[in-house]
């Protein structure tokens, strides 16, 4: 698969235990990605954060919070992340979404051995 050079990288903003069809939110979005043949998905796991309902919530010892922020990357042309965004449906009840504009400037597989 090759991606072009400009591209879009969408930010999608959950909390860890935000789920969809019982599993967890960024596993399915990920699948999701993948399923539509999307450049590649990253999930990112934050021991901080907090978003619209202003309630922070940390990995401290004292504040153990079971609702991690999660941040869900995905990087491809802007046709397809249009169509990705569209075809989510209700999968995000709440969180954040982002879009940026991005230049690849590096896109391959490892080559055997490597």
């Amino acid at each position: 698969m090759e991606l072009p050079e400009n591209c879009q990288r969408l930010r999608i903003y959950v909390g860890e235990s935000d789920t969809w069809e019982h599993r967890p939110l960024y596993e399915a979005l990920v699948v999701k990605a993948r399923e539509e043949g999307m450049g590649g998905a990253t999930v990112f796991r934050s021991p901080m954060g907090f978003g619209a309902n202003s309630r922070i919530h940390t990995s401290k010892i004292l504040n153990l919070s079971t609702d991690l922020p999660v941040i869900i990357e995905i990087v491809d042309a802007e046709a397809k992340i249009q169509a990705f965004v569209s075809n989510l449906g209700g999968m995000i009840p709440g969180g954040l979404i982002t879009l940026e504009e991005v230049k690849v400037i590096h896109y391959r597989q490892k080559a055997a051995g490597e």
